[in-house]
């Protein structure tokens, strides 16, 4: 029987982290390492799964008991009620990422997938959408294009 004061999601969820990034790293260390200057196929893994461990110990650290609630609510609209409005957003930016990234190019495709995602969270307008694609799309073309000098193309017309 878990205690009371452990049942918070974000204790579960600091424990899945934990365990991910564990398990990540583990698997990382059976390939070669390298350096910071020659890295091997295993550095990246092996530093991500550690650095999810730490963010994992961080949440966990940080984390409240479980509040017990008696507040009523409207049935469907709970903290677990299914929301099909935003699986059906997030999944059609994620097809229009993949139609847009095969004919369109790196631009159009993460503006899209980003608008279409944003239109899920019913807080969001369709101002607060395109600002929002407009910024991550701009901060990942300097970051990913410019910045790490990745080949792709941002705009594929044909």
């Amino acid at each position: 029987m878990i205690p009371a004061r452990l049942q918070s999601k974000d204790y579960l969820g600091a424990a899945l982290l934990i365990l991910m990034g564990c398990a990540v790293a583990f698997i990382g260390r059976s390939y070669r390492m390298g350096s910071l200057t020659d890295m091997g196929a295993g550095f990246i893994p092996t530093v991500l799964g550690i650095l999810v461990v730490a963010v994992g110990l961080l949440i966990g650290l940080t984390a409240g008991p479980a509040l017990e609630t008696t507040r009523v609510v409207p049935h469907g609209h709970g903290p677990r009620a299914f929301e099909l409005r935003a699986w059906g957003f997030i999944l059609a930016g994620i097809a229009a990422f993949v139609l847009l990234g095969t004919f369109g190019g790196f631009v159009p495709a993460s503006f899209a997938c980003v608008f279409i995602c944003a239109l899920g969270d019913r807080q969001n307008s369709l101002r607060d959408a395109f600002l929002l694609a407009c910024l991550l799309v701009t901060a990942g073309y300097f970051i990913f294009h410019w910045g790490l000098n990745l080949q792709f193309d941002a705009f594929k017309w044909g």
